[in-house]
């Protein structure tokens, strides 16, 4: 398992960090209802009838305008260029929000999201499409106010919009509901999110995140109590419990994630989730000393399954400091790993102009070796070539 996870982590690893990231805490999103429909000119809700397989045609019987457009006119009913089987749906329940586009003053249906008859679909995007051109931390708060929504759908988008979201919008979202009268309500429906066994885990994260930020020492039993549960504590999101541990009672919650990098009776998941809020917290927070970090960092030196990936991070945060300790392995049974030698050169090609071992390490494998040294400047280049690339718009149609 080591195997395949480990190169899932070293090709984020040597990628990060490429742009500015997203939500640190979250799963992967996808491009979100509001963004589909920013310069989307109409968008319906409705139940489909009357389809032509002959003619690939099935009408659309409009029941609300979401946005609309002068190319709708005054019609009730609008007739997609596509075929779609009505034997597979329930006639008196399944709806579908249509988005369509407008070329040549004719409309052309290019996506469909299917709901149900009563569906609070069209109302959430109005809202959402209402918040295009407002600050982030407005638009967030609605979102937060629809992850819970009784429609999957609905809830995903919303998870979704906060997968796509910037750290740095976080602070003012923050800000906001620390402000607000409800506040404590907030905070109480987080924790029961957290609590809750059917929450899926891929958004734990998110939510331990939010909790983090916004509540207090006294709600950080609700993380510790996840953390320590053995099986809570091996899905996804672990990460986003550790850094929030530390945020919201940073004396025992530090203490908990230097155990929890030195413990190598815990799966390779479980220390990886602690370097990475160890990530989190160097590179956004100032809780935890920065040299402190990197001290604690270099615990993860010793274990065999996750030292290439400490060294990296090292390496990104140019720790130069701690080029005695990333040679140290090179009289040691690790350096045989060749992704542990190769983590290691990549390092000390960026630390030779500071440190002298550095150096002296190139030149050694110089000798022997040529072309792993130019492989390892290539792909160095590479890293510098996407960190210094921009990121693509996901807000125009693909």
């Amino acid at each position: 398992m080591r195997r395949g996870v480990l190169m899932l982590a070293l090709v984020a690893a040597l990628a990060w960090p490429a742009v500015a990231p997203a939500c640190p805490f979250c799963g992967e999103g996808g491009k979100t209802l509001s963004q589909w429909g920013a310069d989307t000119p109409l968008i319906v809700f409705g139940k489909l009838a009357n389809a032509n397989e002959d003619k690939d045609t099935t009408d659309l019987i409009i029941e609300e305008v979401i946005k609309d457009d002068d190319i709708r006119g005054k019609k009730t009913t609008l007739t997609l260029a596509r075929y779609v089987d009505l034997s597979m749906l329930d006639d008196s329940k399944d709806r579908f929000v249509i988005f369509c586009d407008a070329f040549n003053g004719k409309f052309d249906a290019f996506k469909g999201v299917q709901a149900k008859k009563g569906s609070k679909l069209p109302e959430y995007l109005r809202g959402a499409l209402k918040l295009t051109k407002k600050p982030n931390a407005d638009r967030l708060r609605y979102f937060f106010d629809h992850l819970d929504s009784s429609e999957l759908t609905v809830s995903v988008d919303a998870y979704w919009e906060f997968a796509n979201a910037d750290y740095k919008d976080f602070e003012p979202l923050v800000k906001q509901i620390r402000a607000d009268k409800t506040r404590g309500q907030v905070v109480d429906k987080i924790k029961g999110w957290l609590k809750d066994p059917e929450t899926p885990a891929l958004r734990l994260g998110l939510y331990a995140s939010i909790l983090g930020h916004c509540g207090t020492e006294k709600d950080a039993p609700v993380l510790k109590e996840i953390l320590d549960d053995s099986e809570r504590r091996q899905g996804s999101g672990i990460d986003g419990m550790l850094a929030a541990y530390v945020l919201l009672e940073p004396k025992a919650g530090w203490k908990y994630l230097q155990e929890a990098l030195k413990n190598t009776k815990e799966d390779f998941l479980f220390r990886y989730n602690a370097l990475k809020a160890v990530r989190f917290l160097r590179e956004y927070r100032s809780e935890i000393p920065k040299a402190d970090l990197e001290e604690a960092a270099c615990v993860l030196l010793a274990q065999e399954d996750v030292a290439d990936l400490a060294i990296e991070d090292l390496r990104k945060w140019q720790s130069w400091g701690k080029a005695d300790k990333v040679l140290g392995l090179v009289n040691t049974p690790l350096y045989k790993i060749p992704i542990i030698r190769r983590a290691i050169l990549r390092y000390s090609l960026q630390a030779k102009d500071s440190v002298a071992a550095a150096r002296e390490h190139v030149a050694t494998v110089e000798k022997s070796d040529k072309e792993a040294v130019s492989q390892a400047k290539e792909l160095l280049a590479l890293e510098s070539e996407v960190r210094t690339k921009k990121p693509v718009d996901t807000t125009k149609k693909q």
